[in-house]
């Protein structure tokens, strides 16, 4: 039984999605203990939906459940990280690759859509930048996942592509970073065009595998102005 196959009530269902939007949206941030008393009033459910929610997004692993312990939001090592993008670029780029073939007009127009309107977002501040250029890309990476036509890739998509969010990762971005993945975007749109599933496959991988120097960057600020 996959993630998404596992039964739950509407409340459960509820406390989910509230728990699992104030993590990506930062609010709770990795490491943060889940107490369930603060949880119940968040959620208006009762602690049963609670722990339902909970074990679910441990299945995902954006929490970590430890029996006696609590909850926490997962948090990364710099190893893990580095695993979570290494696997996320053979999982979203070979989406990209059967998206080539089997995308439909109405999701293109979309994306190119979606890459004009990121592409617009850069005069806006930075929190309120991050914030919508977020939604769009998150949209705009779950369109071509979709366009793969394949529940087995979107399962496994869901374990790897969320996690490192947690991480508020658009923050970190330089413009460059931001200008280089926008460019990315455009070039998948066109790979998609063209029907070419090497082509895409290819730009996905790049722009994956540059998300993750973004992050090594970010993280170490003094060795990069030490190497430009």
């Amino acid at each position: 039984m996959t993630v998404k196959d596992t039964p739950v009530s509407t409340a459960g269902g509820k406390a989910y999605d509230l728990i699992r939007s104030a993590i990506l949206s930062g609010e709770f941030s990795p490491g943060h203990r889940l107490k369930e008393e603060e949880l119940t009033t968040l959620c208006e459910v009762s602690r049963t939906p609670v722990r339902e929610a909970l074990r679910r997004l441990g299945l995902e692993g954006l929490v970590v459940v430890t029996p006696n312990a609590g909850a926490q939001v997962s948090d990364t090592s710099p190893g893990e990280l580095a695993e979570i993008y290494a696997l996320r670029a053979m999982i979203e780029g070979h989406a990209a690759e059967r998206a080539a073939s089997l995308i439909d007009a109405a999701a293109l127009a979309k994306l190119r859509e979606l890459a004009t309107q990121m592409e617009g977002l850069l005069g806006l501040v930075a929190q309120e930048f991050s914030r919508e250029f977020a939604a769009a890309n998150s949209e705009f990476h779950r369109i071509i996942l979709d366009s793969a036509l394949s529940a087995r890739l979107s399962a496994m998509s869901a374990l790897v592509v969320e996690l490192p969010l947690t991480r508020r990762t658009l923050e970190l971005y330089s413009r460059n970073d931001l200008v280089r993945s926008m460019g990315h975007h455009r070039e998948l749109v066109d790979a998609f065009e063209a029907r070419d599933g090497a082509w895409a496959a290819s730009v996905m991988r790049s722009h994956i595998h540059a998300a993750y120097q973004a992050l090594v960057r970010a993280a170490t600020p003094a060795s990069s102005s030490e190497q430009s």
